[in-house]
C-alpha cells in the first residue's frame, strides 16, 4: 500500500493536474468499456478485498489507534472502524453493484419527428468524480465500484482519519482494474491529506465533471462555497421519525428504537422524534422508556418533562442538531400538521419517517414533507442504496437537481440525444 506522498505546496497543483489529466484519459476509455469487462474488474476487486482483508485490517488498526490518540468521538470511531464483518460487506457490496444492469447505454426514451428524423435520448458516464469525504473508509469501495460501473473516472480524497485504510481498499479497486485490463487511472486518490488539495480540486473545471461531497456541514459549505464544479450536495441527516394517532404502539416501539439504535453515527439515524398529543399519555410513555433502557439519552420538551422527568430540557438548538450518537429530541405535536411544519423547518432534506395505520396521513405526509427519502413504517435506518437495492451509495443526495436521494450508479450518469435523418434540411 502506498504510502502517504510527501507533496511540496509549490508541487501540489502538478501533482494535482496530473491527477485530473490521468482522469480524463482513463474516462474516456471507460466510457467506451464493454459491460462484461467493468464487470469482470468489479469481481476481482471483491475477491482482492477478500484475499487482502489482513491487510485492510491491519491499516485500519493505524488509523484507529491515530484517531482514539486524537480524541475522535465514539460516533466518528464507529464509521471508522473495519471488523472483518465490515470487510465482507464491503466486498459484497462491489459483487452487488457488479451485477447491477449496465447503467450506460439504456435508451432512456425515442420517437419520431413528422419529417423523418429519429431522435433518442440515450444515458452516459458524466465524465470525471471527485468524491470529497470524511472519516468512513467503506465509501473508497462504494465510490470506485459505482464510478466504475457508470462508465466514470473518480478522484478520491477521503479523511485523513482513514488514510490507510483508504489506500488499502484503493489497492484492491486498481488490482480489478488491472485484472480486466482497464487504466488503474480510472479510481485515483489525492496522495496527501493537505487540505489545500481540496482547494485545487474544486477548482479543476477542465479535468472535473462533478463533485460528490460526503460528510459533516461544515465540509458541505465549504465545498459549495469554493466549488467551480457542480456539486451533488450531500448535507447532514437531520432525520425525523413522526409516531402518528393512530400507530400501531408495538411497531411504533420497535420502530423508534432501531431508527434511533442500531447505528446512532450514521446519517440515516433517526435524530428528532415527534409524538402526537393524543398519544401522550399512553404510547409516549412507552417509547420514552424503551429508549431509554437502550441506554439513549432524551431532551424533551415539557410535555416529554412531565411523563419522564429525568429527561433533558431541550432547547431550540436541539431541533436543528445531528447528533450522531445515542442522544435524541422528542417533541410532543398537535397533529400532522404540525409534524410535516416541523420537519420542513428543522429537516434537512434527507430522510423522514411517519408511524400509522392510516393510509390517509401517510399519504399526505408523503406528499407533502420535503425530502429525498420519505417513509410509512418503517425504520430511517433503511435510508441505504444498499437496501434499496442499488448495491451502494456514494451518498444520499439532499437537492433536487439530477439526483435525490440515494446516488447510486445510474445516478451518475447524464444523457445524449441521437439523431439519425436521411438527409434532412431545416426549411
Amino acid at each position: 500500500m502506498a504510502a502517504e506522498a510527501a507533496v511540496k505546496q509549490d508541487d501540489l497543483q502538478n501533482v494535482m493536474t496530473d491527477l485530473g489529466q490521468a482522469a480524463r484519459a482513463a474516462a474516456a476509455e471507460l466510457a467506451l468499456a464493454e459491460p462484461a469487462v467493468k464487470t469482470r474488474a468489479l469481481q476481482a476487486a471483491a475477491q482482492a478485498i477478500r484475499d487482502q482483508a489482513g491487510q485492510i485490517a491491519a491499516a485500519n488498526a493505524k488509523d484507529m489507534a491515530a484517531a482514539r490518540a486524537k480524541g475522535l468521538t465514539p460516533a466518528l470511531l464507529d464509521r471508522l472502524e473495519l471488523t472483518p464483518a465490515r470487510i465482507e460487506a464491503m466486498a459484497k457490496g462491489v459483487e452487488e453493484v457488479a451485477e447491477l444492469p449496465d447503467p450506460v447505454g439504456r435508451v432512456l426514451a425515442e420517437w419520431d419527428r413528422p419529417n423523418g428524423l429519429k431522435i433518442a435520448r440515450v444515458s452516459v458516464p458524466l465524465g470525471v468524480i471527485g468524491i470529497i469525504y470524511e472519516s468512513r473508509p467503506n465509501v473508497t469501495a462504494d465510490a470506485g465500484a459505482l464510478c466504475l460501473k457508470s462508465g466514470n473516472a473518480a478522484i478520491l480524497r477521503g479523511g485523513s482519519e482513514s488514510f490507510h485504510s483508504s489506500g488499502a481498499i484503493l489497492d484492491c479497486l486498481q488490482a480489478g482494474l488491472k485484472a480486466a485490463g482497464l487504466p488503474e487511472a480510472c479510481i485515483q486518490r489525492i496522495p496527501t491529506t493537505d487540505r489545500a488539495a481540496v482547494g485545487i480540486l474544486l477548482t479543476m473545471s477542465d479535468s472535473v465533471d462533478v463533485i460528490v461531497p460526503r460528510g459533516g456541514r461544515g465540509l458541505i459549505e465549504r465545498i459549495q462555497r469554493e466549488s467551480r464544479i457542480p456539486v451533488f450536495s450531500h448535507l447532514d441527516g437531520m432525520v425525523h421519525t413522526y409516531v402518528h394517532t393512530a400507530a400501531d404502539p408495538d411497531k411504533a416501539v420497535q420502530v423508534v428504537v432501531n431508527a434511533k439504535m442500531r447505528r446512532t453515527g450514521i446519517c440515516g439515524a433517526t435524530e428528532t422524534l415527534l409524538v402526537d398529543e393524543a398519544l401522550a399519555e399512553t404510547l409516549l410513555p412507552r417509547l420514552l422508556q424503551a429508549l431509554s433502557d437502550a441506554d439513549c439519552a432524551i431532551r424533551g420538551d415539557a410535555i416529554v418533562r412531565r411523563v419522564m422527568p429525568a429527561a433533558e430540557a431541550a432547547t431550540a438548538e436541539d431541533w436543528d442538531t445531528e447528533y450522531l450518537a445515542p442522544i435524541i429530541a422528542v417533541k410532543v405535536v398537535s397533529g400532522l400538521d404540525e409534524a410535516i411544519a416541523h420537519i420542513n423547518a428543522h429537516g434537512s432534506h434527507h430522510t423522514e419517517a411517519i408511524l400509522t395505520e392510516d393510509d390517509t396521513a401517510a399519504a399526505r405526509f408523503m406528499n407533502e414533507v420535503d425530502a429525498g427519502i420519505v417513509m410509512h413504517n418503517a425504520s430511517t435506518q433503511f435510508a441505504d442504496g444498499g437496501e434499496f437495492g442499488m448495491g451502494a451509495e456514494i451518498g444520499i443526495s439532499t437537492g433536487k437537481l439530477h439526483a435525490r436521494g440515494p446516488v447510486g450508479a445510474e445516478q451518475l450518469t447524464s444523457y445524449k440525444y441521437k439523431v439519425q435523418g436521411q438527409g434532412q434540411t431545416r426549411p
